[in-house]
């Protein structure tokens, strides 16, 4: 039977990770709301456009997260100095390949959003779109840039 001593740095360990994992999530939320908000100020659009917009946008947004993230995430534990210098050259364009092939689905990812917006919205809001997309992410590095400055 475990003792309080075996117990209790894994106890510990997990609430961590809970709190890490629910922290991220809790981020990635707050960060979510506000993009939507800064869209929909941004975007200007009616109520037909929103009904059907954000769901497709939605849809594309956690996808596109998912291969920036997931599969993305994979590469960069990768690529630390260390890993790259001893990475073989086979290995390296193996894994080169599997970047690319990450970098390809996002692009048509992208490709078909963009072709499924020009159903519900004018080229002008879709230019609109990628412009308000730009200056949010811009000024969310900004802010985060910012907070660091002050500690």
């Amino acid at each position: 039977m475990m003792n309080f001593r075996t117990i209790f740095p894994l106890l510990l360990l997990f609430t961590c990770s809970f709190y890490a994992q629910d922290n991220i999530k809790d981020k990635k939320e707050q960060v979510k709301a506000m993009k939507v908000a800064f869209l929909t100020t941004e975007l200007d659009l009616s109520t037909q456009e929103a009904e059907k917009f954000w769901p497709l946008y939605n849809a594309y947004d956690d996808k596109q997260f998912e291969i920036r993230h997931e599969k993305m995430r994979t590469f960069k534990g990768r690529m630390s100095d260390d890993a790259l210098n001893r990475i073989s050259e086979k290995d390296a364009a193996i894994l080169l390949n599997q970047m690319d092939a990450a970098d390809e689905e996002l692009f048509l990812l992208r490709k078909k959003f963009t072709k499924n917006l020009r159903t519900i919205l004018p080229a002008v809001k879709i230019l609109k779109l990628k412009k308000s997309e730009d200056d949010f992410y811009r000024k969310l590095l900004q802010q985060y840039g910012d907070r660091g400055k002050r500690r």
